[in-house]
C-alpha cells in the first residue's frame, strides 16, 4: 500500500518537470527552425557569379559623350522614357549624349535638368526606346566592412564589359568632395566611372566613380575642407571609390523603388572575364582576404 502511494507521489511531482521539458524543447525546435529557415532565405539571396555578372551586363549602359565614353546605371522606366544615372565628370566629356545599351542599341539621350546635384559626382540622363531593359534593384540594408562588391562598366581599353570583384575597405563617416564615401577593392578602369556596385544580392549600393592610384593631385578632399594626413591618402589611394546610392537616393527619393524587370534582350558585346582582387581558389570560389586597415575605425583616419 506505501509502495502504491509512493509510486503514485513521484508520478505526480515529475509530471511538471516532464511538460516543462517538452515546452523547453519544443521552443528550441521553434527557435531553431526560425533560424534555419532565415540562414536558407539569406543563402537563396547570394547571387552566383555568373548571376551577379549577367545582372550587371543588363542594367550597365555606355554613355557616349562627345569623343568619349563613360558607364552607366538604368535606374528607372516610366512608359517608354528611360533614366540613366552617370557621374557629372562623364557628362562633363561632351555636350551632347548617346546611350548604347547590352544588345548595341543607340539612342540619344538628354540631361535631366529638374534633378541637379550640385556638391555630388552624379547626373541624370533620358532616353526613350520601346524595348524591355532592365532596371537596377536598389538595396535596402547598408554595406559593410569586408562585404563582397561586383562593379562593371565599358573602359576606354576594352572592346567589352569588364566585371570585377572585390570587398569594402573603407566607409567613411564624412564623404569626400564628390560624394565618394565607399572605398573598396575592386579595379575600376577609365571608362567605368557611371557604373555600378553591386551587393552579393546583385543590388545597387554605390556609383562607381574614382579608379585606384589617381593620377591628379590630392583627391581625399573632404566636403568641409578638411584632408587626411599624407599617410592615410597613401592607403586610400590602394582603394577605388564610390558613391553611395543613399547619397543618391536622399536626394532624388523618387527613384528609391527601384527593382529588376525581367528582359530576354541579349547583348551584343563581348564579356571580358571577371578580374578578381586576389586569385580564385581550387574551388573556383573567390578568396579575398580584408586588408588590415579594415581594422582600423574610421574615426581614427583623419
Amino acid at each position: 500500500m506505501k509502495f502504491r502511494i509512493f509510486c503514485m507521489l513521484a508520478c505526480v511531482v515529475s509530471l511538471p518537470l516532464t511538460l516543462s521539458t517538452q515546452a523547453f524543447s519544443s521552443e528550441v525546435a521553434s527557435q531553431t527552425s526560425v533560424l534555419s529557415t532565415s540562414l536558407t532565405s539569406q543563402a537563396k539571396a547570394q547571387l552566383s557569379l555568373k548571376q551577379l555578372r549577367d545582372r550587371g551586363r543588363a542594367i550597365t549602359v555606355k554613355v557616349l559623350a562627345g569623343q568619349g565614353w563613360g558607364s552607366g546605371i538604368l535606374i528607372k522606366k516610366q512608359g517608354q522614357v528611360y533614366t540613366v544615372i552617370t557621374n557629372a565628370h562623364v557628362l562633363r566629356i561632351g555636350k551632347s549624349y548617346q546611350i548604347q545599351t547590352a544588345d548595341g542599341k543607340i539612342y540619344t539621350a538628354q540631361a535631366v535638368k529638374s534633378t541637379q546635384f550640385p556638391e555630388d559626382d552624379l547626373g541624370l540622363l533620358n532616353f526613350r526606346s520601346a524595348n524591355d531593359y532592365a532596371i537596377a534593384a536598389i538595396a535596402n540594408s547598408s554595406l559593410a566592412i569586408g562585404d563582397e562588391t561586383f562593379a562593371t562598366g565599358y573602359p576606354d581599353e576594352q572592346q567589352g564589359l569588364v566585371f570585377t570583384t572585390g570587398k569594402v575597405e573603407y566607409l567613411l563617416p564624412q564623404a569626400f568632395r564628390g560624394g565618394y564615401q565607399v572605398g573598396y577593392s575592386n579595379d575600376i578602369f577609365k571608362g567605368m566611372s557611371g557604373g555600378p556596385l553591386l551587393n552579393r544580392r546583385g543590388e545597387l549600393v554605390g556609383i562607381n566613380g574614382k579608379h585606384k592610384y589617381p593620377l591628379w593631385g590630392n583627391t581625399y578632399i573632404f566636403k568641409d575642407g578638411s584632408t587626411p594626413v599624407l599617410q592615410v591618402r597613401q592607403k586610400f589611394d590602394a582603394s577605388s571609390w564610390a558613391v553611395p546610392i543613399q547619397t543618391f537616393l536622399q536626394l532624388a527619393p523618387q527613384f528609391a523603388n527601384g527593382a529588376i524587370v525581367p528582359s530576354q534582350v541579349q547583348s551584343s558585346f563581348p564579356i571580358v572575364p571577371e578580374i578578381p582582387d586576389s586569385p580564385l581558389s581550387p574551388e573556383g570560389t573567390p578568396s579575398f582576404p580584408i586588408p588590415a586597415t579594415n581594422q582600423t575605425s574610421p574615426s581614427s583616419f583623419w
